[in-house]
């Protein structure tokens, strides 16, 4: 795990495309609306550029790899616009968009550019996701691939049903997570899922995909981007009254003590060194959080990293968020524009982006009270996860 303290960057600006199922628009034409939204929240100008970085590897099998298509990296930038004062670009192959996030803090403290663009940019392509092929009978897969255990989503779903087991806890208190966030997307103008409200009884009876987990506990794939603005906190040219201060990062760097596939057994260990290096690094604490936004790509992810970072003991979380301590008015307001159940798959930067909007008053209808810190992780603890906490100026 990698740590800074009090960082000198700060996210000044955000910006999102449309989020779309049917992909009216190439993924090129979405990520030039997302970035350029972003530098202009930010109120700057392209030129004003002088740092780029992105995570863009595709999340599903298949993909072809053109630029504009179904990727848009730092080839597809460089080509779509023009950069007179670029000096620096990263393009990282894993650890999700954090990672991103925390390499341009690196450039800017290391005064390898001054204002830097991430994006994080996803295609959604047609018929079923991805193209799918028969998984190699070798090597670790050998043990699995033979008796039907070939995706991530079962993967999540043994993890999932071992959790529900050990804990004594029911699908009945996932319900009160996915349809709080579906609430909370309708305050949310670029939620895919904003006018499709969902019950209780709504999410209980959806289609099961793989046991316990439904068809309502897989994140949203959809076709968009979304992208930050990261600048130098001190420019003295420059007012940044609209602020996000990046205070404090970590990244998942632990091995895994199985290579056979994602298991429940490392979830809490792994996710632990990584809160211990985050809040220790920050100085702060999950007690001195006003809002969380916590990774979703499957809804139990929320709650190891609830008991990872600390907000409840391990085992505690249904009981945490049916007591009401994630909606709106509770002690932890989570996921506050809906996640990307219910926002849609962005891979973690949406969640950045309610952590900023949040921590600097921008979050419009969504606005939790005198929020000054936000906790963001992105991707679950054993998939190379990562960690920020934002704060106000």
């Amino acid at each position: 795990m990698t740590m800074s303290s009090q960082p000198g960057a700060a996210i000044v600006g955000v910006g999102h495309s449309s989020l779309q199922r049917g992909a009216q628009d190439s993924l090129g034409a979405l990520t030039a609306q997302a970035c350029m939204a972003a530098v202009s929240d930010a109120g700057l100008k392209p030129e004003d550029i002088d740092g780029l970085a992105t995570y863009p590897k595709a999340p599903y099998s298949g993909s072809a790899g053109v630029q504009g298509s179904d990727v848009a990296g730092i080839d597809f930038m460089l080509s779509r616009f023009p950069w007179p004062r670029l000096r620096w670009f990263a393009e990282l192959q894993t650890g999700m968009i954090a990672s991103a996030v925390i390499e341009a803090v690196h450039a800017i403290n290391a005064g390898a550019c001054e204002v830097a663009l991430v994006w994080r940019a996803l295609h959604n392509p047609t018929g079923n996701y991805g193209s799918y092929t028969a998984p190699s009978r070798s090597g670790d897969a050998q043990f699995t691939a033979p008796y039907g255990l070939v995706s991530i989503l079962q993967w999540h779903a043994l993890a999932y049903a071992r959790y529900l087991h050990e804990h004594g806890a029911s699908r009945e208190a996932m319900a009160e997570v996915v349809t709080q966030q579906r609430s909370n997307a309708a305050r949310n103008p670029v939620a895919y899922f904003r006018d499709k409200p969902l019950t209780k009884d709504g999410y209980l009876s959806s289609r099961m995909i793989s046991d316990p987990l439904s068809l309502l506990d897989c994140d949203l794939p959809i076709q968009g981007c979304a992208a930050v603005v990261i600048a130098r906190s001190d420019l003295s040219e420059r007012s940044w009254d609209r602020a996000a201060n990046i205070v404090g990062y970590a990244q998942n760097l632990a091995p895994l003590s199985t290579g056979l596939h994602y298991t429940l057994a490392d979830t809490f260990t792994v996710g632990r060194k990584l809160a211990d290096s985050l809040w220790s690094g920050c100085g702060l604490a999950p007690s001195d959080m006003d809002t969380a936004q916590l990774y979703d790509g499957f809804s139990p992810t929320i709650y190891y990293w609830l008991e990872a970072l600390g907000f409840c003991g391990r085992g505690e979380a249904p009981g945490f968020v049916s007591e009401g301590n994630i909606s709106p008015t509770g002690g932890l307001p989570l996921n506050t524009f809906g996640g990307s159940l219910s926002e849609g798959r962005l891979h973690g930067i949406g969640h950045v982006i309610e952590a900023a909007r949040q921590v600097t008053g921008r979050a419009g209808d969504r606005q939790i009270p005198d929020a000054r810190t936000s906790v963001v992780t992105t991707g679950s603890p054993l998939l190379r996860s990562g960690a920020l906490v934002l704060q106000s100026s």
